[in-house]
């Protein structure tokens, strides 16, 4: 599962050129310290070749969808099944994207004395998440975009905390999996797989990580 994430880069600047896109992506960009579900973020998709950011909520709500009531059912989708259930399966055909973090957390122990752990990139990188989006009408003649993130078995790293980790893809990876003119998308499910073992690490964080109203870095400190 992932049900809370980072992306901690100090300014937009930075964070456009280790993503490939134009620095204007990211006017009003800020550092993110509890990405939490119906939150607003971002995601990253192809047009033309070329990567282009979509604002966006975590949580899918299809097009033909009446409400956003499902929204919190969808911020993860299971990669065994992307292409079967009705709320994925034309968005794994075709609007696939990555959504961009540098963490993402889980929690281990005891019910009521519960560990917040923050889990990111042993050489301080950037995680894209493999994800979906859709885009539906709250209302007449306004769009809102949303987003997922895929999961998959957990590696040995993660297996001991949690039974499924988000999907993380490379970089080249990432632009084969956003490709919006892949001919079979059913073959892109080879990418839906545990990272190496040695690409991660876990650092406790602070308690405060439990509540979705609190931000900052002081999060990631014990």
């Amino acid at each position: 599962m992932c049900g809370r994430f980072t992306l901690t880069r100090r300014d937009g600047r930075s964070l456009a050129a280790e993503l490939g896109v134009s620095e204007d992506s990211f006017a009003d960009y800020r550092p993110r310290y509890n990405i939490a579900p119906l939150q607003n973020h971002f995601v990253v998709a192809l047009e033309r070749e070329d990567r282009k950011v979509i604002p966006a909520r975590w949580g899918l709500v299809n097009s033909w969808a009446k409400d956003a009531s499902r929204a919190s059912h969808c911020i993860n989708a299971k990669a065994e099944t992307i292409e079967k259930l009705p709320s994925f399966r034309v968005a794994f055909k075709k609007r696939r994207c990555v959504v961009p973090g540098d963490g993402f957390y889980e929690w281990r122990g005891p019910k009521g004395k519960r560990e917040p752990l923050w889990i990111h990139p042993r050489e301080g990188g950037l995680i894209l998440f493999a994800g979906l989006y859709e885009s539906w009408q709250p209302e007449p003649e306004k769009w809102e975009t949303t987003f997922t993130i895929i999961t998959t078995t957990p590696n040995k790293l993660i297996e001991p905390i949690h039974n499924r980790m988000p999907v993380i893809l490379s970089d080249r990876d990432a632009d084969d999996w956003m490709n919006p003119n892949e001919a079979d998308p059913l073959s892109l499910k080879r990418l839906l797989v545990p990272p190496p073992d040695d690409l991660l690490e876990v650092t406790p964080a602070s308690p405060l990580v439990n509540s979705v109203k609190n931000e900052g870095p002081e999060l990631l400190r014990r």
